[in-house]
């Protein structure tokens, strides 16, 4: 198991939630893990990051699957200009590889947004800190966990 998968499981372990982490095989989009999971699209989780322009902080940006993330809506939620954040960054704040960022279990606390799309369903999918495994979880627990603000910001 990897460090990062590992990071995930014991987040989910210490809030005395079971870690049922399944592998997504060769998935590699939100459509294609939402066919292996057997659920909607918009159930997946998508983790996506953005970086700050003048403070150079990452964002998290918990989104549903079939929605895309508004850069003007979520910068006027950060209060400063954001734009795509690089490899680097993502590693660094998170310690988790483009593709495999989980809403949990990061290196250093990060500032989270969710898409009250989320919250629509009984269960949700988010990734389990690599890009080929998944994690089920009720988006009330989702929501709790991340301290993430649910807020408007896809397009």
């Amino acid at each position: 198991m990897s460090k990062s998968m590992a990071r995930v499981r014991r987040a989910l372990e210490e809030a005395g939630l079971s870690a049922d982490i399944h592998e997504l095989g060769e998935a590699r989009t939100a459509a294609q893990a939402a066919a292996v999971a057997g659920c909607d699209i918009d159930q997946i989780v998508k983790s996506i990051i953005l970086a700050g322009q003048d403070s150079g902080q990452a964002w998290l940006f918990l989104t549903a699957g079939g929605k895309q993330v508004d850069t003007a809506r979520a910068s006027a939620l950060a209060g400063e200009a954001l734009g795509k954040a690089d490899a680097a960054l993502i590693r660094a704040q998170t310690g988790f590889a483009i593709g495999g960022v989980a809403p949990v279990g990061h290196l250093t606390p990060i500032r989270a947004f969710l898409d009250p799309r989320l919250m629509e369903f009984g269960i949700v999918w988010a990734a389990a800190g690599t890009p080929h495994h998944i994690f089920p979880i009720a988006p009330a627990v989702l929501h709790r966990l991340t301290g993430a603000q649910l807020a408007d910001f896809t397009s």
